[in-house]
């Protein structure tokens, strides 16, 4: 088992008028999956939240699956371990993980 930290945020950052391929700070809600060789969903995302970041575990790579109700199998889209990927995600949607080898 470990744990993955989902971080939501509302907008992209903006500097010097220019856009910035990160979430505009402070985000909106944090929370935490902790994964194992089953899937577990995230809890359903806020009503502003339009993009996230997954914060994967140090030592444990895993297979992400979006939706209302999704469940992940390890055929679903790879994220290494130790990493930060952003995705643009719909309001009142979850994120399930699974821990893939």
């Amino acid at each position: 088992m470990a744990t993955a930290y989902i971080r939501e945020y509302a907008d992209l950052a903006v500097t010097y008028s220019k856009y910035v391929q990160a979430g505009a700070e402070p985000a909106l809600a944090d929370q935490t999956v902790t994964t194992s060789a089953t899937s577990a969903a995230s809890n359903a995302f806020n009503a502003n939240t339009r993009l996230i970041a997954i914060s994967t575990p140090a030592a444990q790579a895993v297979c992400a699956l979006f939706g209302d109700a999704p469940v992940a199998t390890t055929g679903a889209l790879r994220l290494h371990e130790n990493g930060v990927f952003f995705f643009g995600v719909k309001p009142g949607q979850k994120v399930a993980l699974i821990n893939v080898a």
